[in-house]
């Protein structure tokens, strides 16, 4: 029985795939749990519609990704840590840190997007972080820790 899935389900496929299955399967598990629905012409019409539909969404999300990426990259500022006279800071700077001083630049960037090269930035210098804006869209900034 031929049957398009509705999510990601392993080792079988991903959401909106076409695939073969044993009928009962299908009927008795697939369909019930809200997981797939048969692949009738109209079914197949519908998917073909969404894709397309989706597509269009993903590449205007993408092309504003690319705006912000651009803007991003080379993109250098300061921030701001309490430090010992030998320079180390007292705790650590983190990516909320960095997500501040991006929103206060006009960037609503979250948190969880960043991602750090160096595993933790206890020392005054200059850094440089990664942000994800899509899935495929990254962004690279650099950053100086300084003694407040």
């Amino acid at each position: 029985m031929e049957i398009i899935l509705k999510q990601d389900i392993q080792n079988l496929g991903s959401k909106d795939d076409v695939v073969v299955v044993k009928n009962g399967y299908a009927r008795n598990y697939l369909i019930p749990k809200g997981w797939a629905v048969i692949a009738s012409p109209a079914a197949k019409k519908v998917l073909s519609e969404n894709i397309k539909q989706r597509a269009h969404k993903e590449a205007k999300i993408k092309a504003e990704a690319e705006k912000i990426a651009q803007n991003l990259n080379g993109l250098r500022f300061t921030i701001g840590a309490k430090t010992s006279s030998t320079g180390k800071i007292f705790g650590s700077v983190n990516t909320i840190q960095i997500a501040e001083a991006l929103q206060a630049k006009g960037y609503d960037v979250d948190r969880k997007s960043i991602s750090i090269k160096e595993d933790q930035i206890k020392e005054i210098g200059t850094y440089k972080a990664k942000v994800k804006l899509h899935k495929e869209i990254f962004a690279e900034i650099e950053f100086d820790v300084v003694s407040e």
